[in-house]
């Protein structure tokens, strides 16, 4: 296999936004683009998860969603109450919003131009899932496979997350924005989501924080994109559409992306591999990292 090569990260540029990208492994190989969640940075991929598929012989790569990290924040200000906004999405009514992830959508495919990609394996997690679907779906032709981690088509009448949570989500709590506020904050945040068999150590997860903390941090990009979710609303009928090789992992514990989601998944798309690990919320944990990725090369190896 290739040996494993040096991550270089570099911006390009996708109509007026500039995103900024990182790719490691074969520059030969087949590429696998990994699209990352709500708020959350690229770095937060597992650099085991992504070593992985370099040991494999893939080329890896790995980007900024828009409002998050070293890629373009947007400066849009939100209209209504959080709540109310929310109230709004549940009832399938519309919702202002400054983009959505049809935008996002089209920012992976403006990426994948940029790159002179003509098509990749994808591996979406969340909210990243939902990107990848919707990619999938309406650009068939640019989506060899897609991986979906902890995700689901944002349907409102799926289960909602548990409600300390759902206040989070709204932004709704305690303020600061200093290092010391925002760790601590984040940490709290992580404890209720993380694999209740699997969890992390605190230092562990503190350095992660703090580490992203210093990368950027931008909150209003936060709520801008759960705001960009909300005025999505329901990807099924996307979700139908799919017919590339698709695995769907998700955890059994999850308290965010309820597994109903992960059953609907399996339903709209009986041709998926859908796998339900016990003990699994909603993050990637360290022990369970070969296991998404053997499930990720059996899907890539279906699109032969």
């Amino acid at each position: 296999m290739t040996q494993t090569s040096t991550p270089q990260a570099f911006h390009v540029d996708v109509g007026d936004l500039q995103f900024c990208v990182e790719t490691r492994g074969n520059p030969e190989g087949e590429p696998v683009l990994f699209v990352m969640g709500l708020g959350a940075q690229m770095t937060l991929w597992p650099e085991a998860l992504l070593e992985q598929y370099v040991s494999e012989g893939y080329r890896v790569i790995r980007f900024d969603n828009r409002d998050i990290g070293l890629s373009s924040h947007l400066k849009d200000r939100l209209k209504g109450h959080p709540m109310a906004v929310m109230a709004r999405a549940r009832m399938g009514l519309n919702v202002p919003a400054p983009y959505t992830l049809q935008d996002m959508a089209a920012d992976v495919c403006g990426i994948m131009d940029a790159m002179q990609l003509n098509s990749c394996h994808l591996v979406g997690v969340s909210m990243g899932g939902m990107i990848t679907q919707l990619v999938a779906a309406n650009w068939p032709e640019r989506v060899r496979s897609a991986t979906l981690i902890m995700t689901s088509t944002n349907s409102p009448r799926l289960p909602i997350p548990k409600p300390s949570l759902i206040v989070r989500l709204a932004g709704i709590g305690s303020r600061g924005n200093d290092e010391d506020t925002v760790v601590a904050r984040s940490m709290d945040f992580w404890k209720l989501i993380q694999s209740p068999d699997f969890p992390s150590r605190d230092d562990e997860l503190r350095e992660r924080i703090t580490v992203n903390y210093r990368r950027s941090y931008h909150p209003a990009g936060i709520l801008r994109q759960t705001r960009a979710i909300l005025a999505t609303g329901s990807l099924s009928s996307a979700t139908r559409r799919i017919r590339q090789p698709v695995a769907v992992i998700h955890g059994k514990a999850d308290p965010l992306v309820r597994p109903a989601a992960a059953e609907q998944l399996g339903y709209l798309m009986p041709h998926a591999r859908v796998e339900l690990i016990e003990g699994m919320g909603h993050d990637l944990p360290q022990p369970l990292l070969p296991r998404f990725a053997e499930i990720g090369f059996e899907t890539m190896g279906r699109a032969r």
